[in-house]
């Protein structure tokens, strides 16, 4: 049987998606990408091109990095919070994450923190600590120097600082502490809420000016207590919540009917949670949503 195009293609297409959603925090920018790389592709002499996977790759990356330029310029303009785009990842939608470096590497708290780098440095990142590409590779990528490339990655290591993954819990643990959070955010129970939430724990919610929405992040226990406590019966009215894997970890879904209405991810440290992250903003809710089947 004749291989076309379009099933050579479809067997790259995930780790393609996955590439490009993390160079650019958005999967419908990323779908468009890979869509974008698909037909050019279709129109190449597949003969005259030595690896398709390289070729694939290294066409994926420099249409992120050329998009990363106006991609920022609207981020600065954004009402509010910016946050990525939530992905269910329990279907394996970005890959394999079977360690806690592979989740972590898919939040969506790292995410926020790539957009320090500049495109170059986030695409050695994303290759080098995400796909296990060697410099060489990264070298063939982005035609530059092998020793421009390792110190493309020292610098964005240096830049990120992510912390280390000491004292994280197990991923049971993290699925009990978001059941937890969402038992006690719908009794209103303050002392379970506490004992929940880190003493410097910041709350972001990302509307995008589409929906009400803090505009800055909530930051320490006592104001994000208060903030729950106020604003979740509010949030809650008619919506049905659930516990599901976004960008490697377990999260909250909020739906009304089959439209999902938002999601809040967590960050965890020492057996608490330190980050909140609630993304309302409706554009960015529409991959997520055809994941689960909605409209």
């Amino acid at each position: 049987m004749t291989t076309t195009i379009a099933d050579e293609f479809e067997a790259h297409r995930p780790r393609l998606f996955g590439l490009a959603y993390r160079m650019l925090g958005s999967a419908a920018d990323a779908e468009d990408a890979v869509q974008d790389v698909y037909l050019r592709f279709s129109g190449t002499d597949r003969t005259v091109i030595e690896q398709h996977a390289a070729w694939l790759a290294k066409a994926v990356t420099n249409l992120c990095l050329t998009r990363l330029t106006s991609a920022r310029a609207r981020r600065e303009r954004y009402t509010g919070t910016w946050l990525p785009e939530p992905v269910l990842t329990s279907d394996g939608t970005l890959g394999p994450l079977e360690s806690a470096e592979q989740r972590d590497a898919v939040s969506l708290a790292l995410l926020v923190l790539l957009e320090r780098l500049t495109p170059t440095e986030r695409a050695v990142y994303v290759l080098r600590e995400a796909f296990a590409y060697s410099y060489r590779e990264i070298s063939g990528v982005l035609d530059l120097a092998e020793a421009n490339c390792r110190q493309l990655h020292r610098r964005a290591v240096a830049r990120l600082e992510v912390p280390e993954a000491r004292f994280e819990p197990t991923p049971e643990r993290r699925s009990g502490l978001v059941e937890s959070f969402l038992a006690a955010a719908q009794e209103g129970d303050m002392a379970g809420l506490e004992k929940i939430l880190a003493e410097d724990v910041v709350w972001w919610s990302d509307g995008g000016g589409k929906v009400s929405a803090a505009l800055r992040p909530v930051e320490g226990r006592e104001k994000v207590l208060r903030l729950l406590v106020k604003g979740w019966e509010k949030w809650a009215v008619g919506l049905d919540f659930s516990l599901a894997e976004v960008n490697g970890s377990p999260a909250l879904l909020a739906r009304s009917g089959d439209a999902l209405a938002f999601t809040v991810s967590f960050t965890f440290r020492g057996g608490v949670v330190t980050d909140v992250r609630a993304v309302l903003n409706p554009d960015k809710l529409e991959f997520a949503g055809r994941q689960l089947g909605g409209t």
